[in-house]
């Protein structure tokens, strides 16, 4: 390993200076999660599996690191597979300065968090990678995230979640020594793999849900909108999981000659590609849908409103129509109440009130301002 590798391994191991120190805290160390010691119990339990093969079969399983490398150094064409979930920044450290990894995937790699990328830091390579799987009591998906490292006779894997299940990798790739044998990159395309077939049953539950919200939909179903829009964000959660797996599987399918890649392992490693491009292809497709499910909602919703003002609108015509009835008939009866209203104040003086005709003639005109009103209401269909 290099004096400068070595030094910005060194680095990294100092502990940051808080804020009462000389220097502050570096972004990356204050982004990290896990502060936890290497004494302390989750760090001990860090390392899950260590095991060292030849020619394809575990022949040493070390109980500690130090061990597995002095192992991996005594037997010619031997390869290291260390195992380690959740540890501690010093045991991260510790297999840096063991291995030489490079200071800043060793970072990244403590950091967590990172985009799915592939990085080659000489003979090392350096993957992040993104696991899903889908939880069907909440239906949510959950993402995990794996660092793998990758030397001439090494592979390091470091989960910061529960997915990816390797221990079901490393059980087949021990089943089939033939694979096993071709090294770090079998392990590799093994790890890949298994992350690619992951996501089949991510992308059947959230075809499920999309499913499920179309009926909604369709159903009227108010809560709807807040369901297409928590999908959406898992959706593009998943695109961000998935979509740099094409890229990174195209540049390893085209550096295998390069380095040595057996041609059918190069063969798996296309039909790797090929079923991460069909689910690259379905998540797109899903984010799409969700677009267009979430175009009709508003439809649908804006229709509902349309027919419910149109609804309004009629019943308040009808009232309208009730009014004007009522209306007529009241004036109608207003002018016979009028003039029997004047003719009983009984007024001593008044004029008509000793008149023979007076009687006949109130009510003929009475008879007479009713039938004008209900006349001029009917030609105007008020009544």
């Amino acid at each position: 390993m290099s004096d400068r590798r070595v030094r910005g391994i060194r680095d990294l191991m100092r502990p940051p200076a808080g804020r009462g120190g000389d220097h502050e805290v570096a972004p990356e160390h204050s982004m990290d999660p896990r502060p936890q010691e290497a004494g302390s119990p989750a760090a001990r339990q860090s390392l899950i599996d260590n095991a060292i093969y030849v020619d394809g079969r575990r022949v040493e399983s070390p109980p500690s690191l130090a061990e597995a490398v002095s192992a991996l150094r005594s037997r010619a064409g031997g390869m290291a597979w260390i195992g380690m979930y959740r540890p501690a920044e010093t045991e991260i450290l510790k297999v840096a300065e063991e291995f030489g990894l490079h200071e800043l995937a060793v970072e990244d790699a403590i950091v967590a968090h990172q985009r799915p990328k592939a990085d080659r830091y000489g003979d090392t390579l350096f993957l992040v990678l993104r696991a899903a799987q889908y939880l069907d009591s909440p239906e949510k998906v959950e993402f995990g995230e794996l660092h793998v490292f990758l030397g001439p006779d090494f592979v390091l894997t470091v989960r910061h979640s529960e997915a990816p299940d390797l221990s079901k990798v490393r059980r087949r790739m021990e089943n089939d020594p033939d694979l096993l044998c071709q090294g770090p990159q079998a392990v590799l395309y093994a790890i890949l793999d298994a992350v690619v077939d992951g996501y089949a049953p991510v992308v059947a539950g959230l075809q499920k849900d999309i499913d499920e919200i179309e009926v909604q939909v369709f159903g009227g179903d108010p809560a709807a909108p807040r369901r297409i829009y928590a999908l959406s964000r898992e959706v593009i959660e998943f695109q961000r999981a998935t979509r740099p797996l094409l890229d990174m599987l195209n540049n390893l399918i085209a550096g295998s000659p390069k380095y040595g890649v057996d041609g059918e392992l190069q063969r798996y490693l296309r039909d790797v590609a090929d079923h991460a491009i069909t689910v690259v292809e379905r998540v797109d497709n899903f984010r799409q849908m969700l677009q267009d499910i979430l175009i009709v909602n508003s439809t649908l919703v804006s229709q509902a409103q349309n027919e419910e003002m149109k609804n309004v609108t009629q019943a308040s015509y009808a009232q309208s129509e009730e009014v004007k009835k009522i209306s007529s008939w009241a004036a109608i009866l207003f002018a016979p109440t009028l003039v029997g209203t004047i003719y009983g104040m009984n007024f001593t003086h008044m004029p008509e009130l000793q008149w023979v005709y007076g009687y006949p003639f109130a009510v003929a005109l009475m008879g007479a301002v009713c039938t004008t009103l209900y006349l001029v209401f009917k030609r105007r269909d008020w009544l």
